[in-house]
């Protein structure tokens, strides 16, 4: 049985269209319109409706041949996604509790999506002051060390793109929101293999993130270690933070295969 939060406001049309991707599960490869109706106990014009939107979006493909319908590509794309991302977690879920164990900060592990920064695994650690992104939260990737790094393996152009057509919203004073001086303070973070936000994002919190490279050599994540400024010094940033980040990305991506 289905529940829902009634303290949010749910949108009926997006609703149902996730109901009928949920029903080609099992043995359902494909399913006829009438069945989708009956089975979501709608109209035959409404679940059409439904059909043909997914079908533009590639979530549903019709087979000609048969009539029926069944899960399209994007679906089937997403779900590889998916099925990474665990993986991601998993292999790097051991190096992140080593981590924490070492300089009791909290480690993260994110991704990169739209320009935006997931946060897909947390390891907490026991200070009484710690800093924790909500797990697939979005945040913006222009004031995070997490979405500074991945942006930095991006070809130019395409940050550029991105920067000419969106404007970098000011979260604190420390934001940089000129775009120009975006790309320039991206330029070193690449060689250098790390990035550092100082209160950037939320005052008071400091952030140092290393890339997670695949077995093609791809960035296709970050560690994160989130804190309060007032542990995260100049002094244990360099000394300490920065090289365990870089030392549990290298693990993690050693995991992975990239050598």
């Amino acid at each position: 049985m289905k529940t829902k939060n009634k303290s949010v406001p749910v949108i009926k049309s997006v609703d149902h269209a996730f109901e009928l991707l949920e029903q080609f599960r099992g043995d359902a490869n494909e399913l006829s319109l009438s069945e989708l109706g009956r089975r979501l106990n709608l109209p035959k014009n409404n679940v059409f409706r439904l059909l043909a939107t997914l079908e533009s979006r590639r979530f549903i493909e019709h087979n000609t041949t048969t009539g029926s319908y069944r899960l399209g590509l994007k679906a089937f794309h997403l779900s590889r996604m998916v099925s990474r991302q665990m993986r991601l977690v998993s292999r790097a879920r051991p190096t992140m509790e080593a981590m924490v164990r070492e300089c009791n900060e909290t480690v993260c592990l994110t991704v990169l999506r739209d320009f935006s920064i997931v946060c897909l695994d947390a390891v907490e650690c026991s200070q009484p002051v710690r800093v924790v992104p909500p797990i697939g939260m979005r945040l913006p990737a222009h004031c995070t060390a997490a979405g500074k790094i991945q942006l930095a393996h991006l070809p130019e152009d395409k940050v550029a793109r991105f920067l000419a057509e969106h404007k970098l919203e000011r979260n604190t004073p420390y934001t940089i929101t000129d775009p120009a001086s975006f790309l320039e303070h991206l330029q070193p973070l690449k060689e250098q293999g790390y990035a550092v936000s100082r209160e950037e994002l939320e005052v008071g919190v400091t952030c140092v993130a290393a890339p997670v490279r695949d077995y093609s050599s791809n960035v296709i994540g970050a560690i994160v270690l989130p804190g309060p400024i007032t542990r995260f010094s100049e002094e244990r940033i360099n000394g300490v933070l920065i090289p365990l980040a870089k030392k549990g990305a290298e693990e993690i991506s050693s995991q992975l295969g990239y050598f």
